[in-house]
């Protein structure tokens, strides 16, 4: 792909594509020898000679062919775009350069609150569009779940070089999939190049958030460390706070007894030593598989407490390290690094969706949902088999019944044969209570332990946290979505509160697949692009109608019907308490990006301040 797109080589891109097969696909790609050091000699010959490359790039027909040749399968027109600005070919135009727009007034501020991956992508577009911004962060420095999360193991589960900004790519990720202290860095880098830490307060919490009818601002109260409150007007809120930030430690009676330290896995404290302990780990979800492997070495012994089963795939470089030389070729070969992002996408994010979608032909009591997620299930059953087929009391204990894909998976990362020590037992019987020495489980069976580590996740329906939010006529949004039923218009935006605007709100979890990063940046450019429109037509409020707010709402309720999520042994964080599912996007990441692209005026009231 890179050759092609240095030299635009039609023919050799042709004579190749015949050979290369989608990477999910029943055949494998086998490209002959003769064709491949065709390929070595012509790319050498290209980047080492002068005038033997092209200075611009190919056209957009030419582009869209390379995209589809690479992967073995279409590409079609609708991801183009997309693919332009997320894989970096395609800068896109400050908002600040352009001619045509009105340029925000003097005294216009935008409160954002959340200084972790969105936080920090959105004061960048903020800054790059000219809107005077403040920033309240409850911690002391960047970097949000990625500053606090410090367990043995924690790492993130989208490849690195797709887990990263679009417009700020990093070449030289030491891992193909990175470790959490790894991302810290590299969030830490991007607030030191855009110098965004001088609009950040730290170590501050927003309270309550107001809105005032007659201004036509917002009052938000801020707290500091030393629990002074001060009141900052702010034309318009943005809610970045990220939705895994919201932990506890699980309502399990007698916790408060135990004599031993007890961490969640987001308040771990690194000063506890667990050499020769007896672990208990409560959870077997994505942080549990990462802990257990990180901690069973020098334990005593690891008692995992299993409250879910979940799907576990093998992925051969979840532990592995970049070579050298592959970081030399995403620093210096122009292309290579863009190409090797797309490639992460396409098999990463939107390549899933057709795992997600039920077939209305295929038996609702079965457990997969179409053809094709019927085959994966059925390699993560044999997965199962070859690393615990010898176990089979085991394997019994771990086997889900549920469709892959209906939960988050976990990556094997050491997960599996963590389990098989001899210093480690997985416990499937409920916990009944927890004592000061120890765990006992419903059939009276008592486990002794020094240290409880609790993986057992976030309040991420509770999208608001602790901060009251009161819209127009008195109106609480707390009270309208309750403990865990946000709704709100294309996951961004609610009638009734205006100039609100929600990062990773309600149906806008990319649950099918790689794209936390993506959905974030899309979204942020609505939201300035919402409040361009504001500026463009000197209005002080924006809000979605009502009507515009259903009919998202009936769309979003109408396709989780065809989705995996509404499977009858589907539940998990995803779904409420009613088993509403909350928090997946039923579309594709190229449908919500280009359904983000700018407002539609129609679907929103603008209005003017009473004073």
């Amino acid at each position: 792909m890179t050759y092609a797109y240095l030299t635009h080589d039609r023919d050799l891109l042709e004579r190749m594509a015949p050979h290369i097969r989608p990477l999910f696909g029943l055949e494998p790609t086998a490209i002959p020898d003769e064709l491949v050091e065709e390929l070595r000699s012509k790319a050498f010959i290209a980047l080492t000679t002068a005038g033997a490359t092209r200075g611009e790039m190919p056209s957009r027909e030419l582009m869209q062919r390379i995209m589809s040749v690479g992967m073995g399968e279409q590409v079609d027109d609708e991801f183009v775009d997309l693919l332009f600005e997320q894989c970096g070919f395609v800068v896109p135009q400050a908002r600040k350069s352009r001619v045509d727009r009105t340029m925000p007034p003097q005294g216009f501020k935008v409160l954002l609150v959340g200084a972790g991956l969105t936080g920090l992508a959105a004061g960048i577009k903020l800054k790059e569009a000219g809107y005077d911004y403040i920033c309240v962060e409850k911690n002391a420095d960047v970097a949000g779940t990625w500053l606090e999360n410090v367990y043995p193991g924690v790492a993130v589960d989208t490849p690195s070089h797709f887990y990263s900004y679009s417009f700020h790519q990093k070449a030289d990720w030491n891992h193909y999939f990175p470790r959490g202290e790894q991302v810290r860095q590299y969030l830490n880098g991007v607030a030191d190049h855009y110098d965004l830490r001088r609009n950040i307060r730290f170590e501050s919490v927003v309270t309550t958030m107001a809105f005032d009818e007659a201004s036509g601002l917002w009052n938000v109260t801020i707290r500091d460390k030393n629990g002074h409150a001060e009141v900052v007007q702010a034309n318009a809120v943005m809610v970045a706070h990220g939705r895994l930030n919201r932990w506890s430690l699980p309502d399990i009676p007698g916790i408060e007894r135990f004599t031993g330290p007890v961490m969640h896995s987001a308040g771990w404290d690194r000063s506890v030593d667990l050499e020769g302990k007896r672990i208990a780990v409560i959870g077997t979800g994505a942080s549990g598989a990462q802990i257990v492997p990180n901690v069973a070495p020098d334990a005593g012994k690891v008692t995992v407490f299993m409250r879910s089963r979940y799907w576990v795939m093998p992925n051969p470089k979840i532990s592995g390290t970049v070579p050298e030389e592959t970081k030399w070729a995403l620093a210096n070969i122009p292309g290579f690094q863009q190409w090797f992002r797309f490639g992460i996408y396409w098999n990463a994010s939107d390549g899933y969706y057709q795992h997600v979608l039920r077939d209305p032909a295929w038996p609702d009591d079965a457990p997969s949902v179409s053809e094709v997620n019927e085959q994966l299930r059925q390699y993560g059953l044999s997965y199962m088999q070859q690393k615990l087929g010898h176990r089979p009391e085991l394997l019994e204990k771990l086997t889900p019944d549920f469709p892959i894909f209906s939960k988050r998976m976990v990556l094997d990362a050491g997960w599996y044969d963590a389990l098989l020590r001899d210093n480690v037992e997985v416990e499937n019987d409920p916990i009944a209570e927890i004592l000061p020495n120890g765990i006992r489980t419903r059939s009276g069976a008592v486990h002794e332990v020094d240290v409880i580590a609790c993986a057992t996740g976030f309040n991420i329906a509770r999208m608001l946290g602790d901060v009251q939010v009161t819209g127009r006529d008195g109106r609480s949004l707390n009270e309208e979505w309750g403990d865990d039923d946000p709704r709100a218009y294309l996951g961004t935006t609610v009638p009734g509160y205006p100039n609100l605007f929600l990062v990773g709100g309600p149906n806008t979890g990319p649950n099918h697949g790689a794209g936390a990063n993506l959905v974030a940046e899309a979204v942020i450019n609505y939201i300035v692009e919402c409040l361009d429109l504001m500026v463009a037509r000197d209005a002080a409020t924006m809000e979605p109608t009502e009507q515009a707010y259903r009919d998202w709402n009936d769309k979003i309720d109408d396709q989780l019907t065809r989705m995996i999520w509404s499977h009858p042994k589907a539940n998990s964080y995803y779904n409420n308490s009613a088993g509403r599912v909350f928090l997946s996007n039923p579309f594709r990441l190229v449908d919500l990006w280009n359904w983000t692209r700018k407002p539609v005026e129609e679907h929103f009231l603008l209005g003017r301040a009473q004073n």
